[in-house]
């Protein structure tokens, strides 16, 4: 799959919805996974600014790659941002969008308090 890689340098990210697991069958409840390394996923709502234009993104980050207290507002530094392009077919509806998957969000408030 086609992966295209998202600058994040320039931006400003803070937390819109604090880390929540994702799920990968909403009929049984089935937490998400990482195929390579078995982590558990979460997915986590940022506000992404960048040249004046505000997006509320919604990453998928293994459970391993979040650090500090992440709550509603928290500024956050994003690494190894990726952007998919996905499709699908449900019922003979199309679908398609773009999925972000992040290698890890870390708390800036925590790392200028250290």
């Amino acid at each position: 799959m086609r992966q295209i890689p998202v600058d994040t340098t320039t931006a400003t990210v803070m937390v819109a919805q604090p880390p929540a697991p994702k799920i990968a069958n909403r009929q049984t409840g089935e937490v998400a996974t990482d195929r390579e390394t078995g982590a558990t996923l979460m997915t986590i709502d940022v506000m992404f600014v960048m040249d004046g234009n505000a997006e509320i993104l919604n990453l998928t980050v293994p459970q391993t790659g979040i650090s500090g207290e992440l709550t509603m507002g928290t500024p956050v530094a994003l690494t190894g941002v990726v952007a998919r392009p996905w499709e699908n077919e449900f019922n003979g509806q199309k679908r398609h969008g773009i999925s972000f998957r992040a290698v890890a969000v870390t708390s800036l408030t925590t790392a200028q308090a250290a």
